[in-house]
């Protein structure tokens, strides 16, 4: 790394620190040791390129103290999914922006996630039937290699052909990829619920659909889910040591 790159890598550095920092105080374990993690590879390429012995000493001494919070919060978040205790509450305000499925799953896909379990009556409309399809290519995207997804939901009557045909455009997209897919219908399913098979259970009050309409085609947060407004919502994380399927 050359020296004109090392101010913008500590702006980064300190940028996901402190983002770690918020996430460990709001108990969100599970992503603030994502952030620590990230900062702390930021904070040792700095390490690596400067020169003054005294920075050395100060980012060494920073280093040495994220990495003992780091530890401490694996070996919570460890201990806790060991007893079956594990709960973590994260609440989107309205008009919240920065919650994208990746940036709200990516946390919970680290451990060797290969199979997934959708639980939501609500896919059904068109922008619904969009909110499942980007969560899929989130799936696609991870390293982990997801390989089967699962879906529950309850059937549109009404224009049951269009959701029908949609579904059936997704299983073979995802086939390409070679993820499997299969959908069952519920008239009686009411829950929302994510189950991975590496142990985490999220559920989120408004299930997928829990972005707002944006304002124009051609508006910021079309595209980006990131930078696309939210309906206030819960959403609960929890991590059983083995996911039990319905």
């Amino acid at each position: 790394m050359s020296q004109n790159n090392l101010p913008g890598i500590e702006v980064s550095a300190i940028s996901v620190l402190k983002r770690a920092v918020e996430l460990d105080q709001s108990s969100r374990f599970q992503e603030s040791l994502i952030c620590y993690q990230e900062g702390i590879q930021l904070l040792m390429d700095v390490l690596k390129a400067v020169k003054d012995d005294s920075k050395k000493v100060h980012y060494r001494e920073k280093i040495k103290g994220y990495m003992a919070r780091a530890e401490q919060i694996k070996e919570h978040v460890n201990r806790a999914k060991e007893e079956g205790k594990y709960h973590e509450q994260i609440r989107i305000s309205n008009n919240a922006t920065g919650y994208s499925f990746e940036t709200l799953f990516r946390p919970y896909t680290q451990d060797g996630l290969t199979e997934v379990w959708v639980e939501d009556p609500y896919v059904r409309h068109v922008h619904q039937l969009y909110n499942f399809l980007r969560f899929c290519e989130m799936l696609v995207k991870l390293p982990s290699k997801v390989q089967k997804i699962h879906l529950l939901t309850s059937q549109d009557e009404d224009s049951s052909s269009q959701q029908a045909s949609a579904f059936e455009d997704i299983k073979q997209s995802l086939q390409s990829h070679g993820v499997a897919m299969d959908v069952q219908y519920s008239s009686t399913i009411h829950d929302r619920e994510i189950r991975f098979d590496n142990g985490w259970i999220i559920k989120i009050g408004r299930g997928l659909d829990y972005f707002k309409k944006p304002k124009a085609r051609f508006s910021i947060g079309y595209c980006d889910y990131d930078l696309r407004e939210c309906h206030e919502t819960t959403v609960d994380v929890f991590h059983s040591k083995h996911t039990k399927t319905k």
